[in-house]
């Protein structure tokens, strides 16, 4: 997941938007609410509990399947060897057969995002509710097992990111930006963290993954390439859920570029076509593949002066995404993202979310001129998936912490520094001509407006071939960000998934 002032969506929504990102009340935080944020930021802690393990059974791909739960920490150390956070994970992992299991390590995004929504939404054993249709904030927040987990062909290794989870600094808050929050560090400190398991845990033999979602896609390229030419831990393969690739291909709002528009365009479609009870297919979704890559483009450039091509631009435009042929005229063919969200459902009094514009919730101000509201998606699944984990962890493996769990850190998202070495897509290109085994899935869910599917068809679009047909596998499913919380998504990704580990074995 991302979200806030790095998101992927954010920057496609564009300043102009005015959508609000972060729940309602961030901007208004108390004191006693900031202090509680700064709580993980610092030296004088109680230590964290021993790591702890309990015996858990859950039915998974139509098996019962019998598993160890361990929550434990692992010390990020300084060149100085001082202890200077600690990083908090959830593994799963299945005894007797350690050295046959493949083990994937598992990251979501923000940046300032635990690893909750892959572990108990997607691939973990147990999963609880969210996301979907008719659910609440305020539903009982209770774990059922998960048909679609992993984990019966690979053990799975969470990574909660310092100031996510409950995983903290152990130094002063401007040594942590520095030491956490850039992109650079977060890659080299993460890295070390994925050794450092694998060391204690006698699994340096085994084969690794890496799966990461949104921001975490963006981090498992760097990931990868890291530990491959830096830690000597090999990769066997990576599967980037929903990834923030390329943010100026995504972001930039720039009127000379048809990008942004080409790569939204195809999402907007696809929730207009799912509203209309058509399947979200590749047969479904080519000819508007093939028309945002042609005609559009060959429009756009024309210019708004050009009025043929604007009109005919707009007519399609509208055609497309469902919206009045007036309004999308208005706006000579060029339509936003937030404006798309607020006016598919306006005689409704609906507005759609940028994860899943076919997931909706009442406008509070539908009457104002410009939006007032907060992602309908981001802010209902915060308090379910929150309160699971929590409870699995606290009361359920018995890890006793006296500390507040971060789901989405505000503060890790407003602390974060880019830089100039952040770059994924050099990174992945580099992983995989590096080692001509290792296996890549991009996976995305067709609806999702905050890290469209076609910006990632575009990059796999120019990447060389690396003297293997499909070394890069592009899956799409029904749904948006988080497709796999719809049930069928979430079973097709595990079919895809495990076929690619059992090729690499």
């Amino acid at each position: 997941m991302r979200f806030a002032k790095l998101a992927c969506l954010a920057l496609a929504l564009g300043a102009a938007s005015g959508l609000s990102l972060v729940p309602a009340h961030a901007a208004d935080k108390s004191a006693d609410a900031k202090a509680a944020d700064a709580d993980s930021f610092g030296k004088d802690l109680k230590p964290f509990p021993a790591d702890k393990t309990i015996k858990q059974t859950a039915v998974i791909g139509g098996r019962t399947v019998s598993y160890n739960a361990t929550v434990g920490s692992i010390p990020v150390k300084n060149d100085e060897g001082k202890v200077i956070g600690e990083v908090v994970y959830t593994a799963y992992t299945v005894p007797g057969a350690a050295a046959n299991r493949p083990v994937t390590f598992a990251f979501n995004g923000g940046p300032g995002a635990s690893s909750v929504y892959l572990n108990l939404g997607a691939i973990g054993p147990k999963r609880v509710p969210f996301g979907s249709k008719g659910d609440a904030p305020s539903d009982p927040a209770v774990l059922r097992d998960n048909p679609n987990s992993w984990l019966d062909f690979t053990d799975l290794v969470f990574i909660d990111p310092i100031g996510t989870g409950f995983s903290r600094a152990r130094e002063d808050e401007d040594k942590a930006k520095k030491d956490f929050f850039t992109a650079d560090a977060d890659i080299h400190y993460l890295s070390r963290v994925v050794y450092d398991w694998l060391l204690r845990n006698d699994r340096m033999t085994s084969a690794k993954y890496l799966v990461g979602e949104s921001y975490g896609g963006y981090r498992v390229p760097r990931l990868a390439y890291y530990l491959q030419t830096q830690m000597g831990v090999g990769i066997s393969g990576m599967t980037m859920v929903s990834p923030y690739l390329d943010p100026p291909a995504i972001g930039e709002d720039d009127a000379l570029s048809p990008l942004p528009w080409m790569i939204n365009l195809p999402a907007m479609a696809a929730g207009n076509f799912e509203r209309q009870g058509k399947p979200l297919d590749d047969a479904t979704m080519k000819p508007v593949e093939d028309y945002v890559r042609t005609r559009f483009v060959e429009d756009f450039l024309a210019g708004p002066r050009d009025k043929a091509a604007t009109d005919r631009l707009s007519a399609k435009v509208a055609e497309l995404t469902g919206l009045d042929p007036a309004l999308v005229r208005r706006m000579d063919g060029r339509v936003d993202i937030g404006t798309y969200l607020r006016e598919i459902r306006r005689s409704q009094g609906l507005i759609g979310s940028v994860y899943d514009s076919n997931y909706t919730a009442y406008d509070p101000f539908p009457a104002s001129a410009e939006p007032r509201y907060s992602d309908p998606l981001l802010t209902s699944i915060i308090a379910p998936t929150t309160s699971a984990m929590v409870d699995f962890i606290t009361r359920q493996v018995g890890w006793d912490v006296d500390a507040r769990y971060n789901a989405l850190s505000d503060k890790v998202n407003q602390d974060w520094k880019s830089d100039d070495t952040d770059k994924p897509v050099t990174d992945l290109r580099r992983a995989i001509a590096t080692d001509p085994k290792m296996v890549v899935n991009i996976v995305h869910g067709w609806d999702d407006l905050s890290c469209p599917y076609f910006g990632s068809r575009l990059i796999v679009a120019q990447m060389p071939g690396f003297g293997v047909e499909n070394r890069i596998h592009l899956h799409m499913y029904p749904g948006g960000h988080m497709f796999y919380t719809r049930n069928d998504s979430g079973a097709d990704l595990r079919r895809d998934i495990m076929a690619s580990y059992e090729g690499v074995r």
